[in-house]
């Protein structure tokens, strides 16, 4: 098998806005031995984000680290009567802040174990509401993110080589447009892979 993607014990520092199109590699296989999680690789091969759970059957509360390991999102599972949903907490925070949640995905309609589509409450936080959908665009864990105007905020799809083959059923190519949130957009894509058992 092919290298997921070469240079990836090199870390860098990395910028949470972009300002063009930005490509990464998401690999679903933490840095720990064992662990459940993803590691997120720039376009130059060097780690941006990561997801390492040394508890691989809890999965209701999940952090969101940058390549240092600092939490950028603590992400908690919720249950309210027959729904479930899952909220986003920004970090850090100072010991006397209590933000809300930044986000809040929720399950709108099930496919097939494996394939759904969300909705997404964003700015919860700052009390600046709107919204995003997250939907299955192939049976092959791909998605896309939209806003609510319908516009393509980011892409997740398999990953191929040079020559056009599927690296594997764990490795994705992530697309982002312009002006996001990088550590806000990977957030969501962590939130989807939960709700789908795929991390």
């Amino acid at each position: 098998m092919g290298k997921v993607h070469p240079q990836a014990l090199h870390s860098s520092t990395t910028c949470h806005l972009t300002s063009k199109q930005e490509t990464f590699t998401l690999w679903m296989k933490p840095l720990v031995l064992n662990g459940k999680g993803c590691t997120v690789f720039d376009s130059n091969g060097q780690i941006a984000y990561r997801v390492d759970n040394y508890n691989c059957s809890h999965r209701n509360e999940v952090h969101l680290m940058d390549q240092k390991g600092n939490v950028l999102f603590t992400i908690l599972k919720k249950l309210c009567k027959f729904s479930r949903f899952w909220e986003g907490y920004r970090f850090p925070a100072t010991k006397n802040e209590h933000k809300g949640p930044s986000f809040r995905v929720y399950q709108t309609h099930r496919i097939s174990k494996g394939d759904s589509t969300c909705q997404v409450e964003l700015g919860l936080d700052k009390n600046q509401s709107y919204t995003y959908k997250i939907e299955s665009i192939t049976c092959k864990s791909a998605c896309k993110i939209t806003d609510e105007f319908g516009v393509m905020v980011a892409e997740l799809r398999r990953k191929k080589s040079n020559c056009g083959v599927d690296l594997g059923d764990d490795v994705f190519t992530m697309v982002v447009e312009p002006n996001k949130d990088l550590s806000l957009i990977m957030g969501l894509v962590v939130t989807y892979s939960l709700i789908n058992y795929r991390m």
